[in-house]
């Protein structure tokens, strides 16, 4: 198994050459792992110990302060007994992190052209042109990153965590057709595109996210590893200021082909 360190702020653990039950079986148990940071000492426990649930108390971590813009498409990947779900209030119940709306695979982000109505209204094209988007198959590498605006590909500072995925030809044509549907052409795409599905957001100095807790939990859920995955919806959301603020304004769930 290796761990590859891409930046100084960037790793992320390659499954392109690995088996993912062997992935599985390399790693120790999950539920007997105690992993400390530099803030505190952090139990990664059974499911029983994090309980999808809701409060109003603010998470320890606060708020995530960054605050982005426009709107922005996300596509919802089918899930299994709420896998991608479960992962995220994982980490947001371990961390003391804000919990992200919904797990998620963004298509386009932060689009200041168009006004809530016309977006909308543009969703419906997404509709008849785009009847069903080409379905994913396992991730290829789980990453833990802390983004810094600016920097290439990087459009905000936070640090998160994702499942990363391969992008084909299918995907690619999907996504131009959305960028016509949206821009009127190709041009505003910064291709090729590198698909991940984000699990974890937090404020970045100090962040208790890390890769080898990132990997453990992966591991411990096999469908998170094993499963292809179709994509059920695409949702249009206004990202204006923080994430506490995101409203989603219009969601279409994709046709069912499967046989």
């Amino acid at each position: 198994m290796d761990i590859v360190q891409e930046s100084p702020i960037i790793a992320s653990l390659d499954l392109k050459s690995l088996n993912a039950k062997m992935f599985v079986e390399e790693l120790p148990d999950v539920r007997a792992l105690d992993i400390s940071s530099d803030e505190s000492s952090v139990s990664v426990g059974s499911e029983s110990d994090t309980e999808l649930k809701s409060s109003c108390v603010p998470p320890k971590r606060g708020y995530l302060q960054w605050k982005f813009h426009g709107l922005t498409l996300w596509l919802e990947l089918e899930e299994f007994d709420m896998d991608l779900t479960k992962a995220v209030q994982f980490f947001s119940n371990t961390f003391g992190t804000e919990a992200m709306p919904i797990p998620h695979l963004t298509a386009i982000y932060g689009m200041d052209h168009l006004s809530n109505e016309e977006a909308i209204a543009k969703m419906q094209i997404v509709k008849n042109n785009i009847p069903q988007w080409p379905r994913f198959g396992k991730p290829i590498s789980v990453t833990q990153d802390i983004a810094i605006n600016g920097r290439p590909g990087q459009v905000c500072t936070i640090a998160w965590a994702e499942l990363k995925f391969a992008s084909n030809t299918s995907h690619e044509e999907a996504l131009d057709e959305l960028y016509r549907i949206f821009y009127g052409s190709i041009d505003k795409r910064e291709g090729p595109w590198n698909p991940h599905n984000s699990i974890a957001y937090d404020n970045p100095d100090g962040s208790p996210l890390n890769l080898m807790d990132t990997v453990s939990y992966v591991a411990s859920k096999p469908t998170l590893l094993n499963s292809p995955r179709k994509v059920k919806a695409i949702s249009l959301w206004d990202t204006n200021g923080r994430m506490g603020e995101w409203k989603c304004l219009h969601r279409i769930e994709f046709k069912d082909t499967s046989t």
